[in-house]
């Protein structure tokens, strides 16, 4: 379950998603999820779907890889499935059982919900898994510099976000190998009742906060070294720049936009 976790994960390419400017990326998945929220039939999920689908494709990370991401989450997709579909009223009763009730709405509300959450959850992925942290660390503060005027601390803020995201899949390599040393001492964190599992997990948990504070003072010492100061006065090896491509993709996200858009207006 842990190595399906993939969420920080950057797999190097030379596609042209992986060459677009960090901005646009970012971008295009705010209007993706915007686009998710306002489709309202299954005509706008489809469309969203082959839009995700032409996505990987060019991407070349695969749908494998997508897939596994959602492994994690799939109880809590499931959930919300159910929630919706037995208690959202409506007409068109097609079932009921004490207060649980399957109607026509709540049917086509948890499909909705189920869809949305899939493909907003594969459409962030598929950002993260084409873009480097630092990257997205640059991309994240050039597009948030206009809150500098409002003495927000916008480098250290996008710093610290791309610092937890590129140690995410660290701590669970790490999480991976206490849980393997501690079944090889013959712990067991499978059998047990609710409570019994959970004090089983502080063999795990103490040795890994130990790891993740000594990591923590081992990156702060480096940073130190290197006269990090923040980012004013700082000069980047990539400059960031818009071109042609970064263009036409965020023409195209927001033709899309516009399409989902037109869709929910006109009933379709």
């Amino acid at each position: 379950m842990l190595k399906d976790i993939t969420l920080g994960q950057y797999f190097p390419g030379n596609t042209v998603a992986h060459r677009l400017d960090p901005r646009t990326k970012i971008l295009l998945v705010v209007l993706y999820i915007t686009a998710l929220f306002c489709a309202g039939s299954f005509a706008a999920y489809g469309l969203m779907a082959a839009v995700l689908a032409v996505c990987v494709r060019v991407s070349r990370v695969g749908l494998k890889a997508l897939v596994r991401g959602l492994k994690p989450v799939l109880f809590i997709i499931v959930f919300t499935g159910l929630l919706n579909l037995f208690f959202t009223p409506g007409e068109g009763v097609l079932w009921a059982w004490g207060p649980l009730h399957i109607t026509e709405t709540g049917l086509r509300n948890a499909a909705f919900m189920v869809l949305r959450i899939m493909l907003l959850i594969m459409g962030t992925f598929l950002m993260t898994y084409t873009t480097s942290p630092i990257s997205l660390t640059d991309g994240l503060e050039r597009l948030l510099s206009g809150l500098k005027r409002f003495h927000v601390p916008v480098h250290e803020l996008t710093m610290i976000m791309s610092i937890a995201l590129r140690f995410i899949p660290t701590l669970i390599e790490e999480t991976d190998k206490i849980m393997s040393a501690q079944k090889a001492r013959g712990a067991d964190f499978e059998s047990g009742n609710l409570m019994e599992k959970a004090k089983a997990l502080v063999p795990i948990l103490v040795p890994l906060f130990i790891s993740a504070f000594r990591r923590a003072d081992e990156l702060a010492t480096a940073m130190e070294c290197r006269c990090y100061h923040g980012g004013e006065g700082r000069t980047k090896l990539h400059v960031l720049r818009y071109e042609r491509r970064d263009y036409i993709a965020l023409t195209l996200g927001a033709l899309i936009l516009a399409g989902v858009i037109a869709l929910r207006v006109f009933g379709l």
